[in-house]
């Protein structure tokens, strides 16, 4: 089973300050892993291409694009809000970061790849429509998820976020079409904390109490999401893969392990092999503890890999 793992050096230049948690040390430390298992040798690795402006287009407010690019800084930084800094390379960190789940949708679509792995940052699922919010510009995965629908004429896709802070961000852009099934489970209350609501239509909401433990996690993921996986038969799936829900993150309260990590991935791809010919794409949104975040995502990759 082949897999893909998209980055670029750029993701890595946009730097918000030695004290920032969303640091350029998060990747460094997820390759240094992947380099140290060995596992790396087994990865076809990929620079992440540009998206292409038409791409964001597609999935965002055209005038909230422009403001983007018109915004970039050639100096210092700007605040597009409270969390969510532009410094003079993050726009192109950002391009890169949409970039690799295009490239990605694309490589795993033609089956030069079974699935893939998009190590980037900035992260995506907290940008709405219109709207930059914790840390993220562009959604990535809902980017590359309506680049699947525009190009390969994908009737269901599946997006499963996992990260400990709900995925506002996608749950906006999705939330009236079909063809996208969204599912989230987060620690509430937490940013971004206005209470998201009951499940509906085409999303699932999966809230978790601070201090719940792997054994919550399962359960909510038992009864409220593999049910609605199994009945909406996804084309592909796709994971936002944020691994802040770990005891040792920073930024949460939740108590998750590695082996719980790699029990979602491993019923994921389960599902995958039923009703999506294994097609899974997985891009990282959260992780702040970089020894903790470089463990989980070497523990999640063999997973998706089969190893």
């Amino acid at each position: 089973m082949s897999t893909a793992y998209l980055t670029h050096p750029l993701c890595e230049e946009h730097k918000l300050g030695e004290d920032h948690p969303e640091s350029p040390q998060r990747l460094e430390a997820i390759q240094n892993r992947l380099i140290a298992g060995q596992l790396m040798d087994f990865l076809r690795w990929r620079e992440a291409n540009e998206v292409a402006i038409e791409q964001l287009n597609a999935t965002h407010d055209p005038d909230y694009v422009a403001s983007i690019f018109a915004k970039s800084p050639e100096e210092g930084h700007i605040e597009l809000d409270q969390e969510t800094l532009m410094m003079p390379n993050t726009l192109d960190a950002a391009l890169r970061a949409s970039g690799a789940v295009v490239q990605a949708v694309d490589m795993v679509m033609s089956g030069e790849v079974q699935n893939a792995f998009c190590a980037v940052r900035p992260p995506g699922h907290h940008a709405e429509y219109d709207k930059a919010m914790g840390f993220c510009l562009f959604n990535n995965i809902a980017v590359g998820a309506r680049h699947a629908i525009n190009q390969y004429g994908i009737e269901r896709i599946a997006i499963v976020d996992f990260d400990v802070h709900h995925g506002n961000g996608t749950e906006d852009i999705f939330k009236n079409d079909p063809k996208v099934l969204y599912a989230s489970s987060y620690q509430h209350p937490l940013f971004p904390y206005p209470d998201p609501g009951a499940s509906h239509d085409n999303i699932v909401h999966m809230p978790l109490e601070k201090g719940s433990k792997g054994e919550d996690f399962r359960a909510a993921y038992e009864s409220e999401l593999f049910p609605v996986l199994e009945a909406f038969k996804p084309q592909l799936l796709m994971i936002s893969a944020g691994f802040d829900a770990l005891a040792e993150d920073p930024m949460g309260q939740l108590r998750l392990r590695e082996d719980d990590i790699v029990w979602v991935t491993d019923k994921l791809m389960d599902v995958a092999e039923r009703y999506c010919h294994g097609r899974v794409i997985s891009v990282l949104e959260g992780g702040y503890n970089t020894d903790a975040l470089g463990r989980a995502v070497f523990s999640h990759l063999k997973a998706i890999m089969k190893i």
